[in-house]
């Protein structure tokens, strides 16, 4: 059983991703594909009132099977002085199988034990399972961390802020930018947000300003992550943004 409790901030590797839709239209999608998403979101459908072409502009890029990944955000935490330093860096790109290999090829080489851990915000429930998945659509192998098949869930290495901040309540969500102002993180203010990425990615065709974007999450998850267990967060100049 993993032990959150006595967990090495430097063997955690904090992860943000950005995903879109495969198409940017739904009209795009073939017959087979357009009726799949129809069939999948059916019941958001009638709960709506809007129709699955209305769906699929606000939800097209959230669905790992109708998505695809196009930046994968990583920090890590060094210790420097009393305090940390962060690098932050991201893997982004149009060729998803490509960015997916560069980030599991960081995982084989790096995080590869049982006192390693991947930390994002909401992440159980998006970040690590998208991954995974849409490593499966592409035939690779899955890395230790994100192969969980069979895992209970007190073994997995996930370390999810969302859920640190619950503290037990199931009902909550909290998003990143609401827990980062609670916890008085400054965050330099965005010129996008999640809602504007499936956009800047095809009609502007702007994958440093996304990257950019999700780097800036990545940095507040791990301060968020070090405010929730009572480290100290670390200073701006010692973040170093690549």
């Amino acid at each position: 059983m993993r032990n959150e409790q006595s967990i090495d901030s430097a063997k955690v590797l904090f992860v943000d991703i950005e995903t879109v839709p495969a198409v940017w239209q739904y009209e795009e999608l073939d017959e087979r594909g357009a009726k799949l998403f129809a069939d999948k979101t059916r019941f958001e459908q009638e709960r709506s009132g809007k129709s699955a072409q209305e769906i699929y502009g606000e939800r097209g890029g959230i669905l790992a099977e109708f998505g695809k990944v196009v930046c994968i955000g990583v920090g890590a935490l060094h210790k420097q002085g009393a305090g940390h330093a962060l690098r932050v860096t991201s893997f982004h790109g149009d060729d998803e199988r490509d960015l997916l290999l560069r980030f599991t090829d960081l995982l084989n080489k790096s995080y590869a034990t049982d006192s390693h851990w991947l930390c994002g915000h909401n992440a159980k429930e998006f970040d690590f399972p998208w991954i995974a998945r849409r490593c499966v659509v592409h035939g690779m192998a899955l890395p230790k961390l994100l192969d969980v098949g069979g895992q209970k869930p007190w073994d997995l290495g996930f370390l999810d802020t969302m859920h640190l901040w619950s503290f037990g309540d199931r009902k909550n969500y909290t998003s990143l930018a609401l827990l980062a102002h609670v916890l008085g993180i400054p965050t330099p203010k965005d010129d996008i947000s999640g809602a504007d990425v499936a956009r800047v990615y095809y009609e502007d065709k702007d994958l440093e300003r996304i990257a950019t974007y999700c780097k800036k999450d990545v940095v507040a998850t791990a301060q968020v992550y070090l405010r929730l267990k009572g480290e100290m967060m670390v200073r701006e100049e010692q973040i170093t943004m690549v």
